[in-house]
């Protein structure tokens, strides 16, 4: 488990450039969220919540293709969608685990034809003896139980429905994910080709389209990987990370 949490880290980290974005002006703006949930390897609560703030008053289209990360900046981002009010997502690519309830705290979401939609059980990284794991546990299902909320709030579907479809790491095309209710509609534009770069081989039940079209990444070690040194390592630990990312 935690290897595979940092194989994904590793592999998407610097996969594309840090791609958060605006092109705005008076009339409204679009906001690009096309990266990595993270604050260490990919775009922050804070920078995105910044950004937001920026665009107070204004409607905002916000363009969403990110293999999703970490759970308590996804929360952070999705609350601040809901406080700013005036906001449509857009799933231009791919919207997974953590991206998935970014783009549904928006007022509408809408996703390209051809783009993907997944939802899962969140993970974690954890040290410490049994109690410590326990506990780990325990704040697990809690943050599952929260995602599962929002998720049947969303869809109308019932909660053993949704958590049996987390257990299961449930992909959904466009039109599955409209079907299910996650999504409000579906676009006429093809989904964008970024989202074929990302490298989503740790996940157990990526699409095989994705995975082909992903290019192969070498993982280094980690002693010659400057994206994943032992200081983001002891900051993940130091934070209780928990990734809904695979």
């Amino acid at each position: 488990m935690k290897n595979r949490l940092l194989q994904l880290v590793r592999d998407n980290a610097g996969r594309l450039p840090k791609n958060l974005r605006t092109e705005a002006d008076e009339a409204g703006a679009i906001v690009y969220l096309y990266d990595v949930i993270d604050a260490d390897f990919g775009v922050s609560a804070a920078q995105f919540n910044t950004m937001l703030a920026d665009l107070a008053g204004r409607p905002v289209t916000l363009r969403i293709n990110s293999p999703g990360g970490d759970v308590f900046d996804g929360r952070a981002m999705a609350t601040a969608i809901r406080q700013h009010g005036n906001v449509t997502a857009i799933i231009d690519g791919l919207a997974a685990s953590a991206a998935t309830y970014v783009a549904l705290a928006a007022k509408e979401v809408r996703i390209a034809q051809g783009a993907f939609f997944m939802i899962h059980n969140a993970w974690t990284m954890a040290v410490g003896d049994k109690n410590d794991l326990v506990e780990t546990a325990a704040l697990l299902e809690k943050v599952d139980g929260a995602l599962v909320a929002d998720y049947a709030a969303k869809t109308g579907l019932p909660v053993e429905d949704i958590v049996a479809m987390m257990d299961a790491e449930t992909w959904m095309s466009a039109d599955e994910a409209v079907a299910l209710n996650f999504v409000d509609a579906v676009i006429d534009t093809p989904a964008a080709t970024a989202a074929a770069r990302w490298n989503l081989a740790a996940y157990h039940r990526a699409p095989a389209a994705l995975l082909a079209a992903a290019e192969p990444t070498p993982i280094p070690e980690q002693a010659d990987d400057p994206a994943i040194d032992d200081d983001a390592i002891r900051r993940m630990h130091q934070r209780l990370r928990l990734y809904e990312f695979g």
